[in-house]
């Protein structure tokens, strides 16, 4: 059974940086589209990044993003790590968020990480 644990989540202040990690377990990784979701306070679940599947160990597959992180936030792989990354720049309160990494096929998602953006 595929799992997805997040980590990297933390508090940092306006305009700082993080960077998010989803390490997946199974087989097969590169080949499956992969996801960030965040779930602010008070709002519905959201999709903030994705990256498709299909690329070779450590090729970066074509990216898109939502239009709030687009320039600021950025996704990348490493299929010889089963890991996927989101590279948050320029963080703002609104980014406050619990993250989620997710794998749509079979609608798998991880336990997600807290990110708190505050003076």
């Amino acid at each position: 059974q595929v799992q997805l644990v997040e980590s990297g989540g933390g508090s940092v202040q306006p305009g700082g940086s993080l960077t998010l990690s989803c390490a997946a377990s199974g087989s097969d990784f590169s080949i499956y589209r992969m996801a960030w979701y965040r779930q602010r306070p008070g709002t519905q679940r959201e999709w903030v990044a994705e990256v498709s599947g299909g690329g070779t160990a450590n090729t970066d597959g074509s990216a898109n993003y939502a239009e709030s992180v687009k320039g600021r936030f950025s996704i990348s792989r490493d299929n010889a790590k089963n890991t996927v990354y989101l590279q948050m720049n320029n963080l703002k309160p609104e980014d406050t968020a619990v993250y989620y990494c997710t794998r749509p096929t079979g609608n798998i998602w991880g336990r997600g990480t807290q990110v708190t953006v505050s003076s």
